[in-house]
């Protein structure tokens, strides 16, 4: 396993932001990713139990119980930032006023389609707004490591219960980004455009239960 991967994924995926973007984080992972953000790009963050302006942690000892993001973890608010109820909140997203969301997920497959809520038999904390938000966003990127301890995530077809489920036409997932690539979903596949080279593309096709497609123009990650 790479080390520092989470890190590696979240940098990758700030370049994906625009300045002026609405954007929703899923709890894990997509929550370092403003840590990353150009200097010259200023994102608002959504969160769907009820903020837009999200900031940073607070200082020890400062922080506010009723001041938490949709994991539950204390967070602050930015000047000019909101609190509404989560009828509001999901107007928003489902109103398609997020332009991304950033998103775990335990398994992605080939067409699109997105696991991230339940393991049968196991607990997990529930699918909580990941469904509205794969469908209002206008864009869902999937930030997450690319196996989980060697088992494929990334797979021809999703075998645990769908989050949400891609029509003919429209994909779920539009990015995918691990510490291993970033692959776009399309009508063909899942397309590779760009790599980490500490892996070969042997290595990564391996670490994948679908085909990848190298992209004409496959790049290395920076």
């Amino acid at each position: 396993m790479m080390e520092n991967a989470k890190a590696y994924i979240a940098k990758r995926v700030a370049k994906e932001l625009k300045d002026g973007y609405v954007v929703n984080l899923g709890i894990g992972l997509p929550t370092l990713v403003p840590h990353y953000l150009p200097e010259d790009v200023e994102v608002t963050l959504q969160s769907e139990n009820g903020f837009t302006g999200l900031g940073g942690a607070p200082e020890a000892g400062k922080e506010n119980m009723h001041v938490t993001d949709a994991g539950g973890t204390p967070t602050t608010i930015t000047a000019g930032g909101a609190f509404f109820d989560s009828a509001s909140s999901f107007c928003m997203i489902r109103g398609g006023h997020v332009d991304v969301t950033i998103l775990g997920a335990m398994q992605v497959d080939e067409k699109g389609d997105i696991a991230n809520y339940k393991i049968p038999g196991k607990m997990v904390a529930g699918m909580g707004g990941a469904m509205d938000l794969l469908v209002g966003a206008k864009e869902v990127i999937v930030a997450m490591e690319h196996t989980n301890k060697g088992k494929h995530k990334i797979l021809a077809e999703c075998n645990l219960p769908l989050t949400a489920k891609g029509t003919e036409g429209h994909h779920i997932v539009d990015m995918i980004v691990t510490e291993m690539g970033v692959m776009k979903v399309t009508d063909a596949g899942l397309v590779l455009t760009e790599y980490n080279p500490e892996f070969t593309l042997e290595q990564i096709q391996e670490a994948t239960g679908a085909k990848l497609i190298i992209a004409d123009d496959l790049k290395t990650m920076e």
